[in-house]
């Protein structure tokens, strides 16, 4: 098979991209977010992930979560024969001048990375890997990762040596997820590659699919470190927002009333109180154990998962105190988890930590049902909620809603009627803040909130 020159591989010209093909190995929100970018720059994108379920949403033109700006696009690309989806990796990486690698490590229950995903894939990469291609790993990874384990899987499956029989580097992107499409589009992409022809080809492939700045660092290593290094910063200043926001409740002051007049003085001071979704949790893990493994110890960075992971806790005590003054005990409290998304306004659970909160009630012996207006009774169902298929039906009988995520239709909750089937007395425990706790006290609502300590009953 003749390879392709450098000029045709990256033609600045659309209608010529369609003769290159392309491989996204890994279907979540950010493998296939970048999958759509790519076609609609006018590449032949192959997504490939092993769960029939996602290939299967694709080749429909649907995504398995909810982003409408997103799905547009997938629909026009899998229309138009550029973007096409299978569970087989052989065939499409055999086909390609880029393969991205969008599996990402997981973590134990011992907190511990686990990247046998990553290195099967691998293997699978490099038994189908074309002489020349270009490998680009995309997923979040500990500094060295790629040039260890990834490198070497792929050089012992190919028979080929990174750097001559095929080329290697490492980019940080951003998930359209929660984020939006054009922030997808032109948030600044970070690369780092092996060698300089794999940095001249990842920098013209980038080229070709963003409008964003493009970064070069000065190796693979500081790439992988930049990802997790965000990852870090966020959860480090989520623990901050939450230990205050604890401190709040026992002053009796109204943290969102402070962080906003902080934010006046100095914007850049962004406090967000919350329960941390598994994909920065995951970053800060492996960075935790990277440090280990080269015998030093991040503090902050471990403090601060020592904070967001207590906060579950936290979130059980404020819906204790709750029931308390409702004059109930916590035993056979009937509980109604208000969202399930990793994030407010998106339909995606895969990152929430919110299965995990509703386990805390539940080993209390709390009687726990969900409702999410952006799941259906199915999906929920699938996932391993309790649910009911409406607001209404959810909301009868229970003694306590807990507002978990912050979707914008709940801050348009009509508390008097919600309070009407409800268990009287009955509580609110917000953590999103969505409600506000003078208005939820003024319908006879027995009201928590994380870091709003305002409430007088």
């Amino acid at each position: 098979m003749r390879k392709m020159t450098f000029d045709e591989t990256y033609s600045s010209i659309k209608e010529e991209r369609s003769r290159t093909n392309i491989s996204v190995v890994g279907c979540e929100p950010l493998g296939l977010t970048t999958a759509c970018l790519i076609a609609d720059a006018g590449f032949k994108v192959s997504c490939v992930d092993s769960d029939q379920s996602i290939v299967n949403y694709v080749k429909k033109g649907e995504l398995p979560y909810d982003d409408p700006e997103l799905e547009s696009l997938l629909v026009k690309n899998v229309r138009e024969g550029r973007l096409s989806a299978a569970t087989d990796i052989k065939e499409p990486v055999s086909n390609s001048s880029v393969v991205l690698i969008f599996v990402p490590p997981r973590i134990d229950q011992k907190k511990r990375s686990d990247y046998s995903d990553i290195e099967k894939v691998c293997m699978d990469i490099g038994l189908s890997l074309r002489s020349g291609s270009l490998v680009i790993l995309g997923n979040g990874s500990a500094p060295g990762v790629t040039e260890t384990l990834v490198k070497e899987t792929l050089e012992t499956a190919s028979g080929m040596k990174a750097g001559t029989g095929f080329s290697l580097a490492y980019y940080v992107t951003r998930s359209a997820a929660g984020g939006g499409l054009q922030d997808a589009v032109d948030c600044p992409k970070v690369f780092g590659a092996i060698d300089k022809k794999s940095s001249d080809l990842t920098r013209a492939f980038l080229s070709a699919i963003t409008k964003g700045e493009i970064v070069e660092v000065s190796s693979i290593r500081a790439a992988e470190a930049v990802r997790v290094f965000e990852n870090a910063y966020r959860d480090a200043n989520t623990a901050l927002s939450n230990d205050l926001a604890c401190f709040c409740e026992r002053a009796g002051i109204d943290f969102m009333e402070v962080r906003n007049a902080v934010n006046l003085r100095s914007p850049n001071c962004l406090f967000i109180p919350e329960i941390v979704g598994r994909n920065i949790s995951d970053g800060s893990y492996l960075l935790i154990e990277e440090a280990e493994n080269m015998k030093t110890r991040l503090q902050t960075v471990m403090l601060a998962r020592k904070i967001n992971h207590a906060i579950l806790n936290q979130v059980f005590y404020l819906v204790k105190d709750a029931m308390r003054s409702c004059g109930k005990t916590v035993r056979r409290s009937r509980i109604l988890v208000l969202g399930v998304s990793c994030r407010p306004n998106v339909k995606e659970s895969k990152d929430s930590l919110v299965k995990e909160l509703v386990d805390v009630l539940l080993r209390k012996e709390m009687i726990v049902k969900v409702y999410d207006p952006l799941f259906s009774y199915k999906e929920l169902s699938e996932l391993g909620y309790t649910a009911e298929r409406t607001l209404a039906k959810a909301v009868k009988g229970m003694d306590c809603l807990l507002i978990a995520v912050g979707h914008e239709r709940f801050s348009r909750l009509g508390l008097s009627k919600i309070r009407i089937l409800m268990k009287k007395p009955s509580a609110i425990v917000d953590i999103s803040h969505v409600v506000n706790p003078s208005e939820a006290e003024k319908e006879g609502f027995i009201y928590r909130g994380l870091g709003r300590g305002v409430w007088s009953r």
